[in-house]
């Protein structure tokens, strides 16, 4: 079983590669990370010999075979962790991802395993990111950022799960995974959009960093 840096590293270029071909750069995995550029060259070297990327100097980085079914593990664990943390432990949606960057990396597959049973399967964590399967197979899901729909109705599909006090706000306002809204460009001009939850009556202001970590869907 590769480290738990190992892991890290892995899981961030395919988070990365998730919004690219598959390839990102030294510099992308050490803003990722908030390490060097040189510590990445390192480990980049590293996971080169342990077939676990394709790499090559002043070029782009691509997880390999191996690679990608060793990160899509890290994810797997990672996002049962939360929603076993949120359905079961009864934790808030906005304090898990911490507490489950530490358990994926020590949960045992059997307890994992015993953990997705009890859940039901499930195909999604607390915030709507797709939960892979043992085999890797991830829901295909289709959405785009806050920040580039147009007026109209949505659906909330996921929420980025970075930022603890904009879950808060968020879970407060019923903007989690599922809800559903209509959309208003009143304020678009200033960076702001309004929005009002179905089946309430106020609406609610939206700018800044925050229309980028929702993701919609139409209906």
């Amino acid at each position: 079983m590769p480290s738990s840096t190992v892991e890290n590293y892995l899981k961030a270029i395919h988070r990365l590669g998730e919004d690219s071909d598959g390839e990102v750069t030294v510099g992308g995995i050490a803003k990722e990370l908030s390490v060097t550029p040189g510590t990445v060259t390192t480990m980049m070297r590293h996971l080169s010999d342990q077939e676990f990327v394709d790499y090559a100097p002043r070029r782009g980085v691509k997880l390999s075979q191996s690679g990608q079914e060793a990160a899509l593990g890290v994810v797997r664990r990672h996002r049962l962790i939360e929603l076993f943390l949120v359905k079961v432990m009864k934790l808030d949606w906005s304090e898990v991802h911490e507490e489950a960057e530490i358990l994926e990396h020590v949960i045992s597959d059997r307890l994992l395993d015993r953990i997705d049973q009890m859940l039901g399967f499930p195909t999604h964590d607390p915030h709507g990111d797709p939960i892979p399967d043992k085999e890797g197979n991830l829901v295909e899901q289709r959405s785009l950022p806050l920040s580039e729909a147009e007026e109209g109705e949505y659906r909330i599909v996921r929420v980025s799960d970075e930022d603890p006090e904009l879950l808060d706000w968020l879970n407060q306002q019923g903007l989690v995974p599922g809800a559903r809204f209509s959309l208003s460009d009143k304020g678009r001009a200033a960076g702001v959009v309004e929005l009002t939850v179905a089946g309430e009556s106020d609406s609610v202001k939206l700018g800044g960093k925050a229309l980028d970590r929702i993701f919609v869907e139409r209906g």
